[in-house]
């Protein structure tokens, strides 16, 4: 998959070439080359890359709407047909329709996949969907009768809701007709049996979701991002107010320019909708407030053009009064991107920042695959890394073991290598000293030893922090709960109306917390690491 590579973030375009040249160099043959705003000059970057590499180029139109609707707007039949000729010209070999709300209905597909296989008779069609409504099989079905070569399904235990539809049911309904995939339904449903069990192993990470929700048709949340946003939600305090985050989720979408919802368009809609439950916020009040309100970062970076241009402009003026002041950094005072951001940004230098890494790491730890990593995720690299010289290679533990840990007296086989094999016996856990430290006692292959381990949870104290005062301009408070990232100003600075002061994070989202008034910083309340609830003090500014 290939927009932005996988970072789902704007790279220089020797990253892109670069990374479509390893993976393909890696053994992979199909790249689906898609971008969250169907941004044509973002797409061809991708295809031109995957097709120097040597790769089969699947282009991808990423859906929206109802084509099937004519009042819904202006994603109709003849948006999706010139998009596809773009595609086509382009070069791609396979054509991908990626739905990923689940918004295809029956009816549409048919439309869609119809007018297409109508234009361009030997254009291989891949149609991807979510079942989030519940009618998936029917549109899937829909699709291939209209023409489409493959579609997406999941193996019956892991089907259905926010999945794809069920394998087993297209299998099932195809059979003895034109359609019949040829499968046997006895063997595939053997095959299901492995993934039920497997899907216990994971059932305390399952979002809740208990049936399929037609109103996906109203506030288009991708299926994927569905189950996140639900947990997403309760972590940010918002437990209880699910039905309105997705309500807020389509005024997002509207406030956004009614745009197509893929990551990581999709998480800049979500963030906004977050944000404006979180602050109580109407449609209205957020555009005229906009100059005043702190923003998540994904947010500002979509007015910013980081994703490209959606298909039908910028809303104003909410883009100009977010963007008022601001500018992005690393360039000389640009306030947003002119067209493809990925030509303007400068080339990555693989040659310096792989000597960086191997200094860092040392020379023999440090591969292309590595250093590719690093251009693409610098920080989760790092932390990966840090993480491997702290624990060693998690991979040989199984599942369950890795996720829940041992129980006293459970004996652990761990396969290193062929003929090299660890037995590990878990003897006893002792209790935690006024230190925070646990004495663990095991065997290893029959010999006893002992750890001693630092209990995180020991010793962790709530701190009652001050809220900030409500109607005082210069008692700054947190946007919404979060982690506190960085601080940007100290006690004494003087800052402007729009100055950043705090950096956060709240489950992926970043925040900056901007000053609403120029003034002195009278204090900084919160450190690198706090944990902070909404609302509460984060800065304290005199106005001037």
């Amino acid at each position: 998959i290939v927009e932005g590579t996988v970072g789902y973030t704007s790279y220089a375009d020797n990253v892109v070439f670069k990374f479509c040249q390893l993976a393909k160099d890696a053994g992979m043959d199909v790249f689906r080359v898609f971008d969250s705003l169907n941004y044509i000059e973002n797409m061809k970057l991708g295809i031109d890359a995957v097709g120097q590499a040597g790769g089969i180029v699947e282009g991808a139109v990423c859906y929206t709407g109802d084509v099937s609707d004519p009042d819904r707007g202006l994603y109709d039949l003849e948006y999706y047909l010139q998009f596809v000729r773009e595609l086509e010209a382009a070069g791609i070999h396979v054509l991908a329709i990626k739905d990923m709300a689940g918004l295809l209905k029956p009816n549409a597909a048919s439309m869609l996949v119809g007018a297409i296989r109508s234009e361009f008779p030997h254009l291989p069609i891949h149609v991807h969907t979510h079942d989030t409504a519940g009618t998936g099989v029917a549109s899937m079905l829909a699709a291939a009768h209209a023409g489409a070569d493959a579609v997406d399904s999941a193996t019956d235990a892991l089907s259905g809701t926010t999945a794809q539809p069920s394998l087993g049911a297209i299998v099932a309904s195809t059979k003895g007709t034109d359609l019949d995939t040829g499968l046997s339904l006895n063997e595939v449903s053997m095959l299901n049996e492995y993934w039920e069990e497997a899907r216990g192993l994971y059932a305390p990470f399952e979002s809740g979701q208990k049936s399929g929700s037609a109103d996906v048709y109203i506030h288009e949340m991708p299926g994927g991002q569905y189950t996140n946003l639900l947990y997403q939600s309760s972590q940010l305090g918002l437990t209880g107010q699910w039905s309105n985050v997705k309500t807020a989720y389509a005024a997002a979408n509207r406030l956004l320019g009614d745009i197509i919802k893929v990551t990581p368009s999709s998480k800049v809609t979500g963030d906004l909708a977050q944000f404006i439950v979180a602050n109580n916020l109407t449609e209205r009040e957020v555009v005229e407030k906009a100059e005043e309100l702190s923003f998540p970062n994904s947010v500002i970076e979509y007015f910013q053009g980081y994703l490209g241009i959606p298909p039908f402009g910028f809303p104003e003026p909410l883009r100009s009064r977010v963007l008022k002041g601001r500018t992005i950094e690393g360039t000389s005072g640009l306030s947003c991107f002119d067209g493809r951001p990925g030509a303007q940004l400068p080339p990555y230098d693989f040659d310096i920042n792989r000597k960086t890494l191997e200094e860092k790491w040392s020379a023999d730890k440090i591969s292309d695959y590595d250093v590719m990593s690093h251009a693409m995720y610098p920080q989760v690299f790092d932390e990966f890394m840090e993480r491997q010289e702290e624990y060693g290679k998690l991979s040989y533990l199984d599942t369950r073991t890795f996720l829940t840990g041992m129980k006293v007296g459970q004996e652990l086989n761990v396969s290193l290598e062929k003929g090299k094999q660890l037995i590990v016996k878990l003897i006893s856990v002792g209790e935690t000293t006024e230190d925070g430290i646990v004495n663990i006692q095991f065997e290893l292959n029959g010999q006893p030893r002992s750890v001693h381990v630092k209990d995180k949870r020991a010793g962790v104290a709530e701190t009652k922090r001050l809220k900030a005062l409500k109607g005082v301009v210069g008692s700054i408070g947190a946007a919404m709960p979060g982690v506190v990232l960085e601080t940007k100003i100290k006690k004494g600075d003087k800052v402007a109306k729009g100055d950043p002061l705090v950096l956060m994070s709240a489950m992926k989202m970043e925040t900056v917390i901007t000053s609403p008034c120029d003034g002195v910083v009278k204090q900084v309340v919160v450190t690198a690491g706090d944990q902070l609830d909404g609302g509460d003090l984060v800065v304290e500014i005199d106005e001037s």
